[in-house]
């Protein structure tokens, strides 16, 4: 089970731009150059934002609050954030508290610099920087396979976080 992510820059972000020399397609990343030193915002977005998106949301709150200004949705949200979710951050130290499952649509009058499609489906969303993660859904699965998404999320988060400190280093 390994993500990828698709880069598809929809216009040049002020400041931020693909490294030129970093092949695009699935298995690669992207690489984020900045001279402004503001937090980008990224909206992650999956089903019901009860799983995948609130998993990548936690990591990115955590490991990137220096960078990011971090929001999820969902396409057609959960009533809540499923337990195994919450059990299997927990695990790794990080906290859910106060996030919840939220709809796409209310994140529609708001501008987004990154926006991470974790649906398995075309998405459609303004945001300067589409990203196209293909991570399984864990949805009715046990505790093993949310702990391997999981595992697999930090490190695409962490790719992100990664490249944006840098991007702010110069």
């Amino acid at each position: 089970m390994r993500g990828s992510t698709r880069l598809s820059a929809r216009k040049p972000i002020p400041g931020v731009t693909p490294d030129s020399s970093t092949p695009r397609g699935p298995g690669t990343g992207t690489n984020l150059r900045s001279s402004e030193q503001r937090k980008r915002r990224i909206l992650f977005v999956c089903i019901g934002n009860s799983c995948r998106s609130q998993m990548a949301e936690g990591f990115a709150r955590v490991y990137g609050n220096d960078v990011f200004e971090v929001h999820s949705a969902g396409l057609s949200p959960a009533p809540v954030v499923q337990p195994l979710t919450v059990q299997t951050m927990l695990e790794r130290n990080i906290s859910l508290e106060g996030q919840y499952p939220k709809g796409l649509e209310l994140m529609t009058r708001q501008k987004f610099d990154i926006v991470v499609n974790i649906t398995g489906q075309r998405l459609n969303f303004p945001g300067d920087t589409l990203l196209t993660w293909n991570v399984r859904d864990p949805i009715g699965c046990n505790d093993g396979i949310y702990r391997d998404v999981a595992a697999e999320l930090e490190g695409l988060v962490m790719g992100l976080v990664i490249q944006a400190q840098s991007a702010m280093r110069g």
